[in-house]
């Protein structure tokens, strides 16, 4: 396992990277993006803000965002590899884009009840669940 390189650094990425994005999917096992490329990079295009984390010339994770960028934004993914998890890159990511969006109403992210890990994380910045925040959510949710 390697450790956390001198070499890490942040900088804004789009669909020029489909394939290392793609690689961060997989070995996360987010299939669902990995079905159609085309959908993908149009997904990365239309993004409000996506943020890479590089360790020298490799991409080892992401934040992307969505939104207006003036009332709501929302985490749609952030990713960290596994040789990379546990250095504190995650919770960069997630504090760059509160910085950029201090002025947003609210950011969001979404993810499963059961994943003890990742609401841990959230709650750890501060984030709070829908409920405590005395809000609603409504999803149409098509799965194919």
């Amino acid at each position: 396992m390697r450790g956390r390189s001198q070499m890490i650094h942040f900088k804004e990425i789009g669909s020029e990277l489909l394939e290392e994005i793609k690689t961060l999917y997989w070995r996360e096992g987010w299939s669902a993006y990995l079905d159609d490329d085309a959908s993908l990079r149009r997904a990365f295009d239309n993004s409000l803000f996506t943020l890479g984390v590089f360790d020298d010339v490799e991409l080892v994770g992401f934040i992307r965002c969505i939104g207006d960028g003036e009332h709501a934004v929302i985490i749609q993914d952030i990713l960290v590899d596994d040789e990379h998890k546990r250095q504190g890159l995650g919770r960069q990511l997630v504090k760059i884009v509160f910085e950029k969006y201090a002025s947003v109403r609210w950011v969001q992210v979404n993810t499963d009840m059961a994943d003890e890990r990742a609401n841990g994380f959230y709650r750890s910045l501060g984030m709070k669940t829908l409920e405590q925040a005395g809000i609603i959510s409504f999803i149409r949710l098509t799965l194919n």
